[in-house]
C-alpha cells in the first residue's frame, strides 16, 4: 500500500487550517441562533411594529409629506419647469400672482422654483449628516460597550467633552474658520458635534446585549470579535439607533437652516431654504411671502421625520403600545 507523501500531509493540513476559522464562525452563528430564543421573537417585534406603523396616522402623515419632498429634492422638473435663476430686478419682492404663486424674491427670480429647488440642498445636508454621526457613533459606541474597561471610560470622556459644546456654536466655530462652506463643509460640522448621542444610544444597548445567552455561546465557540459585534449584537441594538437617526435628520435640517440664516452656513449660489430666510429677513414687512414659503416648507420637512420618529418609537417600544 502506498503511503501519503509528506508534502500531501501538509498541504491538506495546511488547508484544514486556512478554513478552521471559518467553520467555528459559522457553528458558532448556528449555535448562537439556536440559542437566541429572542429571534423569533424579534423577527416578529419587527413585523407588528411594521403593521402599527401602518395603522398609524401619523406616520402616514409623515411618510407622504416626505415622499413629496423626497421628490422634489430629486426630480424638482416633477413641481416646476422654472429655471429658478433665471431673474429681472423689476419683478424684485413683487409678491404672488397668475403664473407665480409664491412671488419674487428680491433679485426677481421666481420663488416657487427656489422653493422647490432649496428642498435638494436641505435634505442632502440631512441625510449626510445623519449618516456620518451614525457611522462614528455606532462604532464609538459598540467599541465602549463591548470592551468596557479604560477604554470605556476613555471614550465616555471624550464625549463628555464634545457634549460640552453645544451643536450650533460648535458648527459656528468651526464654519467661521473655513474659507469655503458648501454642502460638505456644513455637513462635516454638524457631524462633529452631532455624534454624541447615537454613540450613548449604542453603547448601553450593547452593553444590555453582549451579556445574552447567544452571544456567550457565540463567544464561547470561539468566533470572532467583528462577527459578534455586527451579527449578533449590532442588529439586536439597533430600535433605539434607528429611531434617532429618524428624528435626527429633520433636527439636523432644522440646524442647517439655522445656521445659514445666522450667515455661517451655506453661501450662494446654493439654493437653500436657509438662504431664503436669510435673504428675506430685512423684507419682513413689505414682502412677508419671502420668509413665509421656505420657512413653511421647512416646518413641513422637519415635522415630517418627527411624526415618523415618534410613530417609530411608539411602535418599536411594547410599553407604548394602546
Amino acid at each position: 500500500m502506498n503511503e501519503p507523501r509528506p508534502e500531501t500531509v501538509r498541504e491538506e493540513r495546511g488547508v484544514h487550517h486556512e478554513s478552521f476559522s471559518d467553520r467555528v464562525d459559522d457553528r458558532a452563528d448556528e449555535i448562537a441562533s439556536a440559542a437566541a430564543a429572542g429571534d423569533i421573537e424579534q423577527v416578529s417585534l419587527w413585523r407588528d411594529a411594521w403593521r402599527g406603523l401602518l395603522r398609524n396616522p401619523f406616520f402616514l402623515a409623515g411618510a407622504l409629506l416626505f415622499v413629496v419632498f423626497a421628490v422634489m429634492a430629486l426630480a424638482p422638473q416633477v413641481f416646476t419647469s422654472v429655471d429658478p435663476r433665471a431673474c429681472s430686478l423689476d419683478r424684485s419682492g413683487d409678491g404672488p400672482q397668475a403664473g407665480a404663486p409664491f412671488g419674487y424674491d428680491v433679485q426677481g427670480c421666481d420663488y416657487y422654483s427656489n422653493v422647490v429647488h432649496g428642498a435638494r440642498i436641505s435634505l442632502a445636508i440631512g441625510f449626510l449628516a445623519v449618516l456620518g454621526t451614525l457611522a462614528i457613533g455606532v462604532l464609538v459606541g459598540a467599541l465602549a460597550g463591548y470592551y468596557g474597561g479604560w477604554l470605556d471610560s476613555l471614550l465616555a470622556r471624550v464625549t463628555d467633552i464634545f457634549y460640552g459644546l453645544p451643536l450650533i456654536l460648535g458648527a459656528i466655530i468651526l464654519l467661521s474658520v473655513l474659507p469655503e462652506r458648501g454642502v460638505l463643509e456644513v455637513s462635516l460640522a454638524l457631524i462633529a458635534f452631532g455624534w454624541m448621542t447615537a454613540m450613548r444610544l449604542v453603547r448601553s444597548n450593547v452593553i444590555g446585549v453582549k451579556e445574552a445567552d447567544y452571544v456567550q455561546a457565540a463567544r464561547a465557540l470561539g468566533a470572532r470579535t467583528g462577527r459578534i459585534l455586527t451579527k449578533h449584537i449590532l442588529p439586536n441594538a439597533v430600535a433605539p439607533v434607528l429611531v434617532y437617526s429618524t428624528i435626527a435628520v429633520g433636527t439636523i435640517i432644522a440646524s442647517e437652516a439655522t445656521l445659514t440664516f445666522l450667515g455661517v452656513g451655506l453661501q450662494l449660489p446654493e439654493i437653500s431654504w436657509g438662504l431664503q430666510i436669510n435673504a428675506a429677513q430685512n423684507r419682513l414687512r413689505d414682502a412677508p411671502h419671502l420668509i413665509l414659503f421656505p420657512s413653511l416648507f421647512l416646518s413641513l420637512t422637519v415635522l415630517s421625520f418627527i411624526l415618523m420618529g415618534d410613530a417609530l418609537r411608539d411602535a418599536l417600544d411594547p410599553k407604548l403600545r394602546r
